[in-house]
């Protein structure tokens, strides 16, 4: 067994030959070990003590990372499970872009690793708090627990598009996408 970023990068590539993100959901591997792998606050993936020099690795292991019950991070492949350390969300959205208006609008944010996602039914937003602070804590659902934290300028930009409308309990805080009205605060 091997926890070293490119012999995981092999095994997901001969594993994951169809388009499109590898079938975690049908990987189930026994735990492998921890790896010495954080991904920082800042998006920043280090791997012992050093940044991932590799853009592609780091764009694979979003596709492979998972969050499980137990509230842990793993890398998984069909035959290796490595568990992770995540300082907060493990990857960050940000270039906000907004389609249409109103109810009909469709709300855009690209990850760190490329990938465009729309806040919707697959991708909810969902802003929360930080615990101990009032720091909201924005992200949106990526895929098998993961997340992205929208970093601030992505925030802001979230909050131009801000509208009020009545709730249950009162006036609500949020914006529309895809048909979706998302609290904000």
């Amino acid at each position: 067994m091997s926890q070293n970023p490119e012999t995981i990068a092999n095994q997901v590539g001969e594993a994951s030959k169809s388009p499109g993100h590898p079938p975690l959901d049908q990987w189930q591997p026994e735990l492998s070990g921890d790896m010495d792998l954080r991904v920082t606050r800042d998006g920043q993936w280090i791997y012992k003590g050093e940044p991932l020099a590799r853009e592609a690795i780091v764009r694979l292991f979003s596709t492979i990372l998972r969050l499980e019950d137990d509230g842990e991070f793993y890398l998984v492949t069909p035959v290796e499970k490595w568990r992770i350390q995540v300082d907060d969300a493990p990857l960050l959205a940000h270039s906000l872009t907004v389609e249409a208006g109103g109810a009909e609008q469709v709300i855009k944010l690209t990850t760190n690793v490329g990938e465009v996602l729309e806040i919707g039914e697959d991708h909810p937003l969902d802003v929360g708090r930080y615990l101990g602070t009032d720091e909201p804590r924005p992200i949106i659902h990526v895929r098998h627990g993961v997340t992205a934290r929208l970093v601030t300028a992505a925030f802001y930009d979230l909050a131009e598009h801000v509208v009020e409308r009545e709730g249950r309990a009162g006036p609500e805080l949020g914006v529309f996408s895809n048909g979706n009205f998302y609290k904000i605060g």
